[in-house]
């Protein structure tokens, strides 16, 4: 029996409760953040963290998994349904540990792989030299143009002919526009490279028709589940249509193997052990809240906001990376204002409003300091704010970054923003 008289950790939890009063009382604006309802969070607390269940649905490596079994086909089903895929795997313990199932099932140490430049907005899993997929694959890269902040893709083109990725990755943690999947998997075809689109941050926009579809055109996607899909920490791996793989590989028995089954074994055994059923049970919750209306009118309130965001910093003078925003974020270079993306930081924080620093492209400045910060609004869209609210956001942003010296101008606007919270309560 699990004793009942074990003493409740109070350093931890008081801490948990410090965090939930930091939520609760701030305006959070990280791009990659999301606040995930209640339901989500009871099933991921729940006793299907006990469970062991290395395999997938009915092919388990470990007894007792008739009940997880149900649960993980229900987050399979649902994400099939939001995204319109003919097949999912919902192990991913990450989205970077989704992008690297993904190589190690397509990829051998040593392929080309073609990337968005980190530096210019792109992700340290597309080729990174400090991450796995630098280091165990030879990476080449594409960037924005410096007057425009867009891809050119015809640039994209060019490099892909002349190095000859065996995989071309698209989708961005920093990009404020939408992808042009079509002419990448034109690009693709032309050179035989798998095209694999990370569409983590986008994603809930995606689902509900506001950007252009990955799935249509792209070999493989794969997401992580809490940024714009508002669900728990974690990722998948999808595909609208499967394929014989490119590879040959054949099973014991002679048979051609497809990509589906590829992926399957890039998570398991590949890359992980066993599933985190708990965390998927809280994705198949996610699911269905993305699947109901009130998801849809969210997604359009984010992409709302954004663009109503975008429009008071350029109105303040504050130039946008792209000059504005097709999705939930935008990234700002702060250099003409006189501040880097560290002070902004900091600064900020003070307040109770809490960005990331983030470089621009072409920074001159490190990654620790930077010359620009990101701004997203979905999870300030999840507390209900709408357009005239990003445009009051902004004012109070502005007027702790112009007085950045100035502690009591800061501590009035804390003031402020934690009254305010206070009126649109995260969890009642």
């Amino acid at each position: 029996m699990v004793s009942t008289t074990i003493a409740r950790d109070t350093q931890i939890f008081d801490l948990i409760a410090k965090e939930h009063h930091r939520q609760e009382s701030g305006i959070e604006l990280i791009a990659s953040e999301n606040f995930t309802s209640p339901q989500v969070m009871e099933a991921q607390g729940s006793v299907l963290t006990n469970k062991y269940a290395e395999g997938l649905p009915g092919k388990r490596y470990y007894g007792g998994c008739e009940v997880v079994d149900q649960i993980e086909q229900i987050a399979i089903d649902r994400l099939k349904e939001l995204f319109g895929a003919t097949w999912a795997n919902v192990q991913p313990h990450s989205g970077a540990q989704a992008n690297t199932a993904v190589f190690l099932a397509c990829l051998q140490p040593g392929d080309k792989i073609l990337g968005f430049n980190l530096a210019h907005g792109g992700h340290l899993t597309h080729g990174s030299p400090v991450n796995i997929s630098g280091k165990y694959f030879q990476p080449f890269f594409y960037g924005v143009e410096q007057e425009s902040g867009l891809i050119d893709w015809d640039k994209v083109e060019a490099t892909a002919l002349k190095e000859r990725p065996k995989m071309i990755i698209c989708g961005a943690s920093a990009y404020s526009r939408d992808w042009d999947y079509i002419r990448l998997r034109a690009i693709a075809d032309q050179i035989g490279a798998l095209l694999l689109a990370d569409i983590s941050h986008p994603a809930g926009l995606i689902v509900k028709g506001l950007l252009n579809d990955p799935l249509e055109h792209c070999h493989i996607v794969t997401t992580t589940t809490h940024k714009t899909l508002r669900g728990p920490r974690g990722g998948v791996i999808m595909m609208r249509n499967d394929f014989e793989n490119p590879f040959g590989l054949k099973t014991p028995k002679g048979d051609i193997r497809s990509m589906s089954s590829l992926l399957d074994s890039g998570v398991f055994p590949g890359t992980q052990g066993g599933p985190l059923e708990h965390v998927i049970a809280a994705k198949a919750v996610a699911f269905g809240e993305a699947l109901s209306d009130d998801y849809t009118e969210y997604a359009h309130q984010v992409r709302k906001n954004a663009q109503a965001m975008a429009k008071a910093f350029v109105d303040k003078g504050y130039k946008i990376i792209s000059n504005g925003t097709d999705n939930h974020l935008m990234l700002i270079d702060l250099s003409s204002k006189g501040l880097t993306g560290k002070l902004a930081e900091n600064t900020l924080i003070k307040a109770d409003i809490t960005v990331n620093k983030n470089m621009v492209p072409f920074d001159t400045k490190s990654p620790m300091v930077t010359s620009g910060m990101r701004v997203g609004t979905p999870a300030m869209t999840t507390r209900g704010l709408k357009e005239a609210d990003m445009e009051r956001i902004v004012d109070l942003m502005d007027t702790v970054l112009m007085n950045a010296e100035n502690e009591a101008k800061i501590d009035a606007v804390k003031q402020e923003v934690n009254n305010w919270m206070a009126e649109v309560p995260l969890y009642k």
